[in-house]
């Protein structure tokens, strides 16, 4: 697969047009239709994306995304993808939505199909939608496909569900609509090594500023170190109220296993399963061990 982060000339594709943040199971779905098509019709397959979030960029928000843009690209990738089409959004955010199919869609890649999730909208203000692409697919000789809503567990799959999900801490949920584990990514750094004194060792790194925050608490995870071993381990995110004084917020995984390598400045993949427990307070070290022990227990339960 190419990553291509300018508009070029490539004829004849099939686009699946979207910002695809957390490439979540209807993601795919949209994407592996735009693939079989091109197959089908024996030319290449292209993600039409952008560098920036619209809503984030027009409101000057800082972007939190579910996943990095270079993890959604591998999902993309091994979804058979020929090309992702990064656009700066600077670039065509002032066009009509006549303009940017007109003049960046079919102008540049000439497109045998398109592909879009049934509430995508593009263009200035909006405007363009499944309805537009769809009322000019004969007058520029594509075949556009919209797909449907869809559900899991009677719920409708979105990025913005999956957001409200991790961050109330329903991970299970959030990764039922991901279709894999929730994860984020670091480099292991040095704390205070209190977990070391107290028989529980932990691998420390400096949760993502862009990637979505999950809820305070004590989680289930799986560790993928950097020569690709996936170890069990049972991760903090938050403050750590018995230790500190500060708000300032870190993720820890102690690895079980009796783990005791040095990993520090190896980048690591925290992978989430379920959640345990929020934070909480202890009056001491020694209650804090106690219930360290008990959420571990908990995993084998």
């Amino acid at each position: 697969m190419e990553v291509i982060k300018d508009i070029v000339n490539i004829p004849q594709l099939s686009l699946a047009l979207g910002f695809f943040d957390g490439v979540h199971i209807a993601h795919q779905k949209l994407i592996k239709n735009a693939v079989d098509f091109a197959k089908k019709n024996n030319t290449k397959s292209a993600v039409v994306t952008l560098k920036q979030q619209p809503y984030c960029y027009l409101n000057h928000i800082a972007p939190k995304y579910i996943s990095s843009r270079s993890e959604s690209f591998k999902i993309i990738e091994n979804l058979g993808v020929d090309y992702i089409i990064e656009l700066d959004f600077k670039q065509v955010a002032g066009m009509t939505s006549f303009e940017y199919l007109q003049d960046i869609l079919i102008k540049n890649f000439s497109p045998v199909g398109i592909f879009t999730g049934f509430n995508h909208h593009f263009g200035l203000n909006r405007e363009g939608n499944s309805d537009f692409l769809a009322k000019y697919q004969n007058d520029f000789g594509y075949k556009f496909f919209s797909l449907s809503s869809q559900q899991v567990n009677g719920k409708l799959i979105s990025s913005s569900m999956i957001r409200e999900f991790l961050e109330r801490g329903k991970i299970e949920d959030a990764n039922s609509m991901l279709g894999r584990e929730f994860c984020v990514c670091g480099i292991v750094v040095e704390g205070n090594k209190i977990g070391r004194t107290i028989s529980f060792p932990t691998a420390n790194i400096n949760y993502p500023k862009d990637i979505v925050e999950v809820l305070n608490g004590v989680y289930a995870v799986n560790v993928q170190l950097h020569d690709g071993r996936i170890l069990k381990g049972i991760a903090n995110f938050g403050v750590k109220p018995t230790l500190n004084s500060t708000t300032a917020k870190t993720l820890e995984t102690h690895i079980l296993g009796g783990f005791d390598e040095d990993i520090y400045g190896q980048e690591i993949k925290i992978n989430f399963l379920n959640f345990i427990r929020t934070e909480q307070k202890f009056n001491n070290i020694n209650e804090l061990k106690k219930q360290i022990k008990n959420d571990i227990g908990s995993l084998n339960n």
